[in-house]
């Protein structure tokens, strides 16, 4: 007898292949097995998704026969093919790009034996998947609001928003959750994701030094694909108990999930932004529900989805799906900073750092305590310009300005990444006196080193100035250096973008200082304000972490604002730390407005050679929707070019399509699919390179 074998193999994109392709096999084989096929001329890796028998040994189709069975390796669990499928149906994605992007890069690339080679080397006595858990160190006693949620969470069924303050000890009661659930179940896993690659060091080492290392593996893509491989296997055969990681890690293999926690879940980081836009945390409350596993959404500043959805029920009206825990206190009586504004409209023009803003750093270097300055704009200065004829560091390729970079003396765009040498003189008229324009964080570290030069610490010596961003941290361990040194106190004053403002916990820093925010305050994109508010104040939660220390220093914890704008109700709330009132404020004007949480996004995007084939691509898509079910209850509205309308000579347009159903929604862009692809091959489709659709888009 023969079967019929669905595969989900990766198909090239917007092939119209379908999700899984059929092929023969003598011998029947597992759904969720690994095998190798063939597709074209390729042997391929793909997931067994169906298996039918087939009596009359004679199909309509000769088919292709599966070529080898990973079969060393349990198969994928049911629960994990349900998550890829609902990913796939709810992004718009085929099944197999979903699949095999979840699997490590070099499975893919592995024959059945190599595998099996691999695995019995794992197994033997003496490898890390044998390591003991011993060495583990005690718990902390937990504060009575860390003590009042943990009672919560093992009660209650969930999901769970922890809404705690900066300092309030979430991490703490991560840990002991994942003690519950690990206690509760011989065999119980944990998955606890942060948004930043960054941030998975100084989680990993706390959780070795809670459980022990053997229990431990991290999932990122910041690690090499034999390290990626090797973590994967072990939470696949349930070696490990706690898997760490960014989003990707949504989709590890964990057969015996009891707990997930998302950490600074407000992060847009958890959103993927290309290829299958999914969201993390989304499917992580999808998954838990799936498997029956708790889920923690924690943060001091959540998303205005998940506050939504965690709000208490009022008369008849219903409460959300979450269940909100509070923890607004820090640990061991620590105060949260106090935020200062200073009304840039009152200092003299093109003041960069205000007066009294150096005098609060300068004393703070004189007391041996730590500053930390946020500008979240990386590069020496945004632009280079000639005073003479106008011409600026405009990217040939983009629609934007190449940065310079005075480090090395270049021209950098960071859309496409397109380099040049900075000139000598004007490219236009030949002026030799072109000049930086804005300030970046490169500008804004060697100004600092200029304006402190003559002051010196209490040991004596010059002020130590330390910069963190992507440019500085390039380097494989460069991150990790500059952040111990850091922790050491090597460093004065600390520079960097938005990845020094969250999660770090920095017991020396007693001053934050943000230079320019005021950007997002009238931003076009409406979740602007919330990104900004919760970067302000997740900045501020740097300071004064270590109650302990800041007693011992006499010292007051501070946030500083330069803007020019202090009667902005969002630094009202700011300084109150008052995240629920801005909430409140922000809800009634989304709900006003009919936009997320009140209402469901998509955007249909268009890549072409020229603006016009990419618009004309779009309207013919709206106008061939009219008919499809669900139109009636989706607003279309017309396509407009992205705010960065030409990268790397790429042309690109979209369209905002808006429902107050989520399901009229879905059902519109699952009857769209097939129309998309025939218009892209029709005479509407001509110079378009490619259309994608981003569900729940975090950036319009």
């Amino acid at each position: 007898m023969n079967w019929r074998v669905d595969v989900a193999v990766q198909t090239p994109a917007h092939s119209a292949l379908g999700d899984v392709l059929s092929y023969a096999s003598g011998a029947p084989v597992t759904p969720g097995a690994l095998v190798r096929v063939p597709l074209g001329r390729r042997e391929v890796l793909g997931v067994v998704w169906s298996v039918h028998e087939d009596e009359t040994g004679a199909p309509a189709v000769e088919l292709k026969p599966v070529a080898a069975v990973l079969d060393a390796l349990a198969p994928l669990g049911e629960a994990w093919r349900d998550l890829v499928a609902f990913a796939a149906r709810y992004y718009q994605r085929s099944l197999g790009e979903i699949a095999l992007a979840a699997l490590p890069p070099q499975l893919r690339d592995l024959s059945a034996t190599q595998l099996a080679r691999r695995l019995a080397r794992k197994s033997a006595p003496g490898t890390e998947a044998d390591e003991g858990g011993g060495g583990a160190s005690p718990a902390m006693t937990p504060s009575a609001e860390q003590a009042a949620a943990l009672a919560r969470i093992e009660a209650e069924a969930g999901p769970f928003l922890l809404f705690g303050s900066t300092g309030s000890g979430k991490t703490e009661v991560y840990l002991r959750a994942v003690a519950a659930a690990l206690d509760r179940e011989p065999r119980a896993q944990a998955l606890v994701m942060v948004p930043e690659i960054n941030l998975t060091p100084q989680l990993e080492a706390r959780f070795k030094a809670r459980f022990g290392s053997g229990s431990v593996v991290s999932l990122h893509s910041g690690m090499t694909n034999p390290q990626r491989l090797a973590s994967w296997l072990a939470a696949h055969s349930g070696a490990a108990r706690i898997v760490l990681g960014t989003r990707m890690a949504i989709f590890a293999s964990m057969p015996h999930l009891g707990l997930i926690v998302v950490d600074e879940e407000h992060d847009p980081s958890y959103k993927q932004q290309e290829g299958a836009r999914y969201s993390a945390r989304d499917l992580a409350v999808w998954r838990g529900r799936r498997e029956g596993a708790k889920v923690i959404l924690g943060s001091a500043t959540p998303s205005l989805e998940s506050w939504h959805q965690s709000r208490p029920p009022e008369g008849d009206a219903p409460g959300g799906r979450y269940a909100r825990l509070g923890m607004p206190s820090r640990i061991s009586a620590g105060v949260l900073p106090k935020v200062r504004l200073v009304d840039m409209n009152l200092q003299p023009p093109r003041t960069v750092l205000s007066a009294v803003l150096l005098d609060a750093i300068g004393q703070r270097i004189a007391r041996g305590e730590q500053s930390m300055v946020f500008l979240n704009r990386r590069g020496y200065a945004p632009v280079l310009a000639c005073g003479d004829c106008g011409w600026k560091s405009e990217c040939p390729h983009c629609s934007a300005y190449r940065v310079f970079h005075k480090i090395d003396r270049t021209l950098r765009c960071h859309h496409c990444g397109f380099t040049e040498r900075v000139p000598r003189a004007c490219p236009a008229c030949g002026n030799v006196d072109i000049a930086p324009v804005g300030r970046g964080t490169e500008r804004l570290e060697e100004h600092l080193g200029e304006l402190f030069a003559a002051v010196r610490r209490p040991d004596g010596g010059a002020v130590r100035i330390a910069r963190i961003d992507a440019d500085s941290t390039r380097k494989q361990g460069a991150l990790e250096s500059q952040l111990a040194a850091v922790h050491a106190g090597e460093v004065d004053v600390l520079v960097g973008t938005q990845m020094i403002a969250k999660g770090h916990d920095f017991r020396r820093i007693t001053l934050v200082a943000a230079i320019n925010p005021d950007g997002a305050l009238f931003s076009g994109d409406f979740r602007a304000p919330e990104r900004l508010f919760s970067l302000l104040m997740q900045s501020a939660g740097r300071a004064g972490r270590d109650a302990d220390y800041i007693a011992a220093q006499g010292a007051t914890a501070e946030m500083w604002i330069q803007t020019h704008h202090p009667q902005h109700p969002l630094f009202g709330a700011l300084k109150r730390h008052d995240y629920p009132a801005f909430a409140e404020g922000e809800l009634a004007d989304r709900a006003a407005a009919g936009m997320p949480p009140f209402a469901y996004q998509a955007l249909l995007r268009a890549d072409a050679r020229t603006q016009e084939a990419a618009q004309a691509y779009l309207a013919a898509a709206s106008a061939a929707a009219e008919v499809l079910p669900g139109a009636d209850q989706v607003t279309r509205y017309p396509a407009v070019p992205l705010a960065i309308q030409r990268v790397a000579n790429v042309e690109r347009a979209q369209m905002l399509l808006e429902s107050a159903s989520r399901a009229a929604l879905q059902r519109l862009l699952a009857h769209w699919q097939p129309v998309l692809h025939e218009l892209r091959r029709s005479p509407e489709g001509k110079g378009v390179i490619r259309w994608l659709v981003d569900v729940d888009p975090q950036s319009i």
